[in-house]
């Protein structure tokens, strides 16, 4: 399958019921389904085949990337980068231009997919997961605490 800028790539509104095929994808990818998204998330889907959520704080110009997932038998298409880029360009036309997330330091190919994207490491959380494995902290944009904050 090629994928590529033509890829039909939506975002929920809000309100909107989540497709079966999400919570299903989401349990294939991650274990266990969340809702459908609250009022601070947004969620973009490649109709069945991939799906990005994010939780947006646009008073701050941050979002963060909860979950991202593309379907088993689409993967090393390039569906993910394609749609992470996708969301990028949309956060940040819409001023959320400090990116965040949290990744299994065991995700290779996830951790592969967001430094191709502009992602650099900023932290690591131990113990991070119920397995007890540790999350690598990810950052897109220039970003630096107001000092004050800090003191």
């Amino acid at each position: 399958m090629r994928v590529g800028p033509e890829t039909p790539i939506q975002r929920l509104a809000a309100g909107e019921p989540l497709p079966d095929w999400v919570t299903r994808l989401d349990r294939t990818a991650f274990g266990s389904a969340w809702k459908a998204p609250a009022y601070h998330e947004a969620l973009w889907l490649v109709p069945e085949r991939a799906f990005a959520r994010w939780t947006l704080i646009p008073a701050t110009g941050e979002a963060e990337l909860l979950r991202i997932a593309v379907d088993p038998a689409h993967r090393g298409s390039g569906l993910g980068r394609t749609l992470l880029e996708a969301c990028q360009r949309d956060l940040a036309g819409a001023g959320l231009i400090h990116l965040f997330l949290e990744v299994r330091v065991s995700n290779a190919a996830a951790i592969q997919l967001y430094r191709v994207c502009g992602w650099k490491p900023c932290g690591r959380r131990s113990r991070y997961y119920p397995d007890g494995e540790d999350a690598a902290l990810y950052q897109r944009g220039d970003y630096s605490p107001d000092p004050a904050v800090l003191e």
